[in-house]
């Protein structure tokens, strides 16, 4: 029997493991990206409601801001409703921050990145494809917030270079955002600590800024603050390159003065510094 037995585990053959030519390393990690992105968007699909902030909040802000306020404030050059969409728009785009923030500290929370370290994957490959996802849920929010502008008036009023560039500026914009929810989904211990920390950071940064209102019609020190603020440069740069109306500025400062290449640089600014501190920091809260 144990001769029988031996003969029979010599005689099986090895199992065949496929060879894939032209799998250089980029492309599995394109690969596994990809895996993880089609994870996050089945989510959405089990699950529709996580559309609604990408969805039924910008359409409610153009409408509440336009039909509400819109009688109230008088905007030189053009009217309230157009002006309106800029700041929208980067506002919707910054509070989109927290969708990855809370995905990925919910992920750490339940062990989720643990059981898929033990898979054959690319190991950033789970990073960027979260990113891949939440770029594709922001798109969807613009497409949503700029359909709603044109019901209520909004239009372009400029050439196809700028509406190009202001576009290109929204995808800077949106991944500088969706890395900085990232790291912060990396370093908070809990997902409930997501919503406090995201409200602290973008609230005051949209409110102090002309996305809703002129600059000049607030405090002398409040002008300051808003002048310097990035959210006012990206603003201020999305609206020029629609060729919409922009706000009087209060306070000259050189990035409201020059807010395209400003804003360009500011978006840079925040990848370089937020896409290398995730990935180490990714690397710290999942090492052994």
């Amino acid at each position: 029997m144990t001769a029988t037995t031996e003969t029979t585990e010599l005689a099986r053959p090895e199992p065949i493991v496929p060879t894939l030519p032209g799998r250089t390393p980029l492309r599995l990690w394109w690969s596994d990206t990809l895996v993880f992105a089609g994870r996050n968007i089945e989510h959405i699909r089990q699950i529709p409601e996580k559309l609604l902030d990408v969805t039924l909040q910008p359409l409610m802000f153009v409408l509440l801001f336009a039909y509400v306020f819109g009688g109230a404030i008088a905007i030189s050059g053009g009217n309230y409703r157009e002006f309106i969409i800029g700041g929208i728009l980067i506002q919707s785009l910054a509070f989109g921050l927290t969708g990855p923030a809370t995905a990925i500290s919910t992920d750490l929370t339940e062990g989720v990145i643990d059981r898929f370290r033990s898979l054959p994957a690319t190991r950033t490959a789970y990073l960027s494809g979260h990113y891949v996802a939440e770029l594709a849920g922001m798109a969807l929010s613009v497409v949503v917030l700029l359909g709603a502008g044109l019901i209520v008036g909004w239009g372009l009023h400029n050439d196809a270079l700028h509406v190009t560039g202001a576009f290109l500026l929204l995808f800077l914009f949106c991944s500088a955002m969706i890395w900085i929810g990232t790291y912060i989904g990396l370093v908070v211990r809990t997902p409930d600590a997501v919503m406090g920390v995201g409200f602290v950071v973008v609230f005051p940064l949209t409110f102090l800024s002309n996305a809703f209102v002129p600059i000049d019609s607030m405090p002398n020190v409040l002008q300051w603050v808003a002048a310097w603020n990035p959210v006012s440069v990206v603003v201020a740069a999305v609206r020029e390159m629609f060729g919409n109306p922009a706000s009087t500025v209060g306070k000259h400062t050189w990035p409201l003065d020059h807010p395209i290449p400003a804003a360009f640089m500011y978006c840079a600014l925040l990848l370089l510094v937020f896409v290398p501190a995730s990935l180490r920091r990714y690397r710290t809260r999942t090492s052994d």
